[in-house]
């Protein structure tokens, strides 16, 4: 029987109360085809309800699509899950205590999906200590709602552990290129492989059901068995999308330099202009060493690239949590993919390359940072942004450098004769007594021995 079924019949397979996995990164990787049509059947029978939903990165685009479609009420009972932030829906409804809502970190959302695949009872690691993730401080819960510790500290041979338990999977929404009537699925026009073969293994060895959706289908034989990526062992219900609903990333219809089938020629990035990203960038940029290893968080940091092409700085290896390695990452809405990689790898096993400490410098942004060394990037007031995969970089990069200006929101600057000049202050300060959420922890860095550092613009002076 052919696993190509109508999105009715997939639909079916997500009873209430279910445990669903998700994959997407933004846009990315996203099944928004599923995600619509969830939405449209709940708001019409009020159907699957009360879902648990887990998933990595933030699955939408800021303008109603991914979990957005899903946050009506009754719809989602718990989250967990590593981000928010373009999601606005969600975040909303999570912060009105219309479900409980945990927030872990990104890596560490991937390792509790392999966990579910070997049977594993949860996820042991030291990334969170010290942070909001720590049942200590917070417990990574984001809301009055949820009161229930689910992240507990264990002592193992004298040393300090967080574990997070591993849920029972219900249902897997993936999502990938082309699948065969077997339920063989490739993902060549994908731009990142993301977790979308580690969430259906799990969910298959919790003797859950898994829903694929993909551009176009095939039959059965057609497909190079060497382009492969999740077989359908693994798969029970393939759905066709839409083409406005199966985006390569939010930036982007379909850029095959994206996907790596096609190499585009970058002799060298813009100049950024003159201001306080580029000043920033130059002094971030001077703290790169050749062929090290980086990560670059998006907004401020992505200028380190452009700065470090343009003053000749060669050899460094840029990668990107979705799990790309090499090539040139992208900003904005394609943030996350990379022209011209040189590698992609799974999601899970690129947070494993970074809690083993394979990068050598991580560049990210601050909105918030104080006088213990503790930084936030994942809450502000009824804003929940989360912490994607911040805690995991920022805990094991060897080096950290925090891009940002001291104030925002209305900051005016100039560049006159060699000097920055400022014309306002922005109304919002970043540097402030203590911080509202303790995304990286000062106090766990110098235990650690950990080299970090802050960047802001100057109030004056040389350039």
């Amino acid at each position: 029987m052919s696993k190509i079924v109508s999105m009715d019949t997939a639909l079916d397979l997500i009873r209430d109360g279910a445990v669903v996995g998700t994959s997407g990164f933004m846009i990315a990787g996203t099944p928004e085809s599923v995600f619509r049509a969830m939405g449209e059947r709940y708001a019409q029978t009020g159907h699957p309800r009360d879902l648990t939903c887990v998933f990595c990165a933030s699955q939408g685009n800021a303008e109603g699509q991914g979990y957005d479609h899903l946050a009506q009420d009754g719809m989602i009972a718990k989250i967990i899950g590593g981000h928010f932030g373009l999601t606005p829906k969600l975040g909303k409804y999570m912060a009105e205590n219309k479900c409980q809502a945990y927030n872990y970190p990104l890596g560490v959302v991937a390792g509790i999906f392999r966990a579910a695949i070997q049977q594993r009872p949860g996820e042991l690691t030291k990334v969170g200590l010290k942070t909001f993730v720590d049942p200590r401080l917070e417990g990574g819960k984001i809301n009055a709602v949820t009161t229930e510790d689910l992240v507990k500290v264990v002592e193992f041979e004298g040393e300090e552990w967080l574990w997070y338990p591993t849920p029972k999977l219900d249902v897997a929404i993936i999502r990938g290129t082309t699948g065969d009537e077997d339920g063989n699925i490739t993902i060549e026009h994908e731009p990142v492989n993301l977790e979308m073969r580690t969430i259906a293994m799990a969910v298959k060895a919790c003797g859950g059901k898994v829903i694929v959706q993909v551009e176009q289908v095939v039959d059965y034989g057609s497909i190079d068995t060497r382009l492969i990526k999740i077989p359908g062992i693994y798969v029970d219900a393939i759905v066709v999308a839409a083409a406005e609903n199966h985006m390569q990333t939010n930036g982007s219809f379909y850029n095959p330099a994206y996907s790596g089938e096609i190499r585009v020629p970058v002799d060298s990035l813009p100049p950024l202009p003159m201001g306080e990203r580029k000043i920033i960038a130059r002094r971030a940029a001077m703290e790169l060493v050749p062929h090290a290893v980086t990560n670059l968080g998006i907004g401020m940091p992505e200028g380190v690239a452009a700065v470090a092409a343009e003053e000749g700085l060669e050899g460094m290896v840029l990668t990107t949590e979705a799990g790309t390695i090499g090539g040139i990452p992208a900003g904005g809405g394609d943030f996350g993919v990379t022209t011209n990689p040189d590698c992609v790898l799974d999601e899970p096993y690129q947070f494993d390359f970074y809690d083993g400490g394979g990068l050598d410098v991580a560049f990210l942004g601050l909105a918030q940072m104080d006088a213990q060394g503790n930084v936030n990037v994942s809450k502000f007031g009824p804003k929940i942004a989360g912490c994607g995969g911040f805690i995991n970089i920022t805990q094991n990069a060897k080096k950290v450098v925090y891009c940002g200006t001291f104030t925002a929101g209305g900051l005016k600057v100039g560049v006159e004769d060699g000097r920055l000049l400022i014309h306002q202050e922005g109304k919002v300060k970043k540097l402030i007594p203590a911080v509202e959420q303790i995304t990286f922890s000062g106090q766990y860095a110098v235990e650690k021995g950990q080299h970090a550092g802050g960047l802001a613009h100057h109030r004056a002076g040389g350039l």
